[in-house]
């Protein structure tokens, strides 16, 4: 993993995120809040999972040495694993966009050095983990893409094409 890759994924994931959320602003509420079959059942329980992991994440990147985004406001809040981040769709976007920003922020603040040191922390099990930082920050960003692929099929379960994730768009 090198900078150079990290900047360019949470740009990808920023733009991603992005035109995702342009198919979402159109959903009804009926469609929002549609139960699917997958562990997250619907688009807005898996947009509620991707905040609150990517917040969760944020925080305990910061664990690995002081970092300047960390002292934002906005980082003063907790959300656990089964809570909610937002009621709303507007409050999600909202919510989304301060995330994906905080994660460019992120990616600039990175060393190199960084990447190759180990992160100790603990996940929403309490289980304590010790992980090279560069390969974490890596399943953070394939796990977005994970999610988000869940979305783009209960979108097309619903008639909704979409064709919002190719990575080869912005290249």
């Amino acid at each position: 993993m090198d900078l150079k890759t990290i900047g360019f994924l949470a740009e990808y994931n920023s733009i991603t995120n992005e035109k995702m959320n342009e198919l979402i602003r159109n959903l009804s509420e009926e469609q929002w809040v549609k139960k699917f079959g997958g562990y997250f059942n619907s688009i807005r329980s898996l947009c509620n999972h991707l905040c609150i992991c990517d917040f969760n994440w944020l925080k305990r990147f910061s664990l690995l040495r002081s970092f300047e985004y960390i002292n934002d406001p906005f980082f003063k809040r907790t959300y656990s694993f089964g809570s909610h981040a937002f009621e709303t769709k507007e409050e999600y976007f909202k919510l989304r966009n301060e995330l994906d920003s905080f994660i460019r922020i992120f990616a600039n603040e990175l060393k190199k050095e960084d990447l190759g040191k180990y992160l100790v922390y603990r996940d929403s099990h309490n289980d304590e983990h010790n992980q090279e930082y560069g390969l974490v920050i890596l399943h953070v960003f394939n796990h977005q893409s994970h999610h988000r692929g869940m979305i783009s099929i209960y979108l097309e379960e619903m008639g909704i094409e979409n064709d919002y994730s190719n990575i080869m768009d912005i290249l």
